[in-house]
C-alpha cells in the first residue's frame, strides 16, 4: 500500500537548506515515527503475519526521494536549497491489513527534522493520501524513485556494487525478492529467479550515497537511476512495487514507479 505525503517546509525553524545525502534521515524519520505507534505498532505488525523478534525491526518498506518542485543545488556546500514551499513524498508498505488506518492516523500532522550537523529542514506533514494500486501484469516497465542498490558479496568478504546491465543483478534481484515472498508469507512462489527477466531502457546513472554522514560509521554505497522492463510473476511485480527493488529498501534504495512510456 501506497501513500503520497505533503509535507510543509518549515523555514522558520531552521532553514530550508536539505543536505544532498539525505535518504538514511528520511529512513531514521519513517522509524522514529513508526516507533510512536507503542501497542499499535505491534498489534499492526501481528496482524500481517511479519515475525522479527523485534517490532522495530520492520523493514518491509520503500521510499522515494523527496519531490522538489522548486529547489537550487549549492555544489560547493553540497546542499540542497529548497524554494517550494511544499514537497512530495511517496512511502510504500507491504502489508494491507489495517494498514491505511494505521499509517494515516500515525503520520498526519507529524513534524520531524531531516539535516546534519551543517543543516536541517523541519517538514510538517501536511495530507497522507492513499494512492490507488496500479494493474500489475507478467510484464512491467518500472522506474526508480530512487536508486537502485545491487549489491553482490565476493568470498573475500567485500561488497561489489553491480550496475543493473551486469549478468548478475538480474537473478540477485528476483532471488531476493522471493526470500522476501517466503519471509513475509510463510510460503514459497511457485518460480525461480531464472524464471524471471529484467531488461535495462535506457543508460543507469550512477549515484553515489554516503550513509551516516561524518561519523565512524559513516558509508558509500552505489546505486543506478534507470529505467526497466520486468517478466515476472504477478506475486513479485506487487512485491517489488510495494517493497522496493533491489538492497537496502528501508535505508532509501530501489523505489519504483510504473512507467507507461512508450519504449
Amino acid at each position: 500500500m501506497r501513500f503520497r505525503l505533503i509535507l510543509e517546509v518549515n523555514k522558520q525553524a531552521f532553514g530550508n537548506k536539505l543536505p544532498i545525502n539525505y535518504q538514511y534521515e528520511q529512513s531514521s524519520a519513517i522509524y522514529k515515527i513508526l516507533s510512536r505507534g507503542d501497542a499499535a505498532y505491534a498489534t499492526w505488525l501481528h496482524e500481517n503475519g511479519f515475525q522479527s523478534g523485534n517490532g522495530k525491526q520492520f523493514k518491509l518498506f520503500t521510499f522515494s526521494r523527496f519531490k522538489i518542485e522548486q529547489r537550487r543545488i549549492l555544489e560547493k556546500e553540497k546542499r540542497i536549497q529548497i524554494l517550494s514551499d511544499t514537497i512530495e513524498w511517496q512511502i510504500s508498505f507491504l502489508p494491507e491489513k489495517s494498514t491505511q488506518r494505521f499509517i494515516q492516523g500515525l503520520f498526519s500532522n507529524q513534524v520531524f527534522e531531516i539535516g546534519d550537523k551543517k543543516s536541517a529542514v523541519q517538514f510538517i506533514i501536511r495530507s497522507v493520501e492513499v494512492m490507488p494500486p496500479p494493474k500489475f501484469s507478467k510484464e512491467m516497465i518500472f522506474s526508480t524513485m530512487s536508486p537502485i542498490c545491487i549489491k553482490f558479496r565476493r568470498e573475500d568478504g567485500k561488497t561489489d556494487y553491480l550496475l543493473p546491465t551486469d549478468v548478475r543483478s538480474s537473478y540477485l534481484i528476483f532471488n531476493g525478492l522471493l526470500d522476501r515472498y517466503r519471509s513475509f508469507y510463510g510460503k514459497s512462489l511457485d518460480c525461480n529467479a531464472d524464471d524471471c527477466s529484467l531488461q535495462v531502457l535506457n543508460e543507469p546513472k550512477p549515484v553515489l550515497l554516503t550513509i551516516k554522514a561524518d561519523t565512524p560509521e559513516e558509508t558509500k554505497i552505489k546505486g543506478y537511476m534507470f529505467r526497466f522492463k520486468v517478466n515476472a510473476p504477478i506475486e513479485l511485480m506487487q512485491l517489488i512495487y510495494e517493497s522496493g527493488g533491489g538492497s537496502l529498501c528501508a535505508q532509501g534504495f530501489g523505489c519504483l514507479k510504473i512507467d507507461n512510456r512508450t519504449i
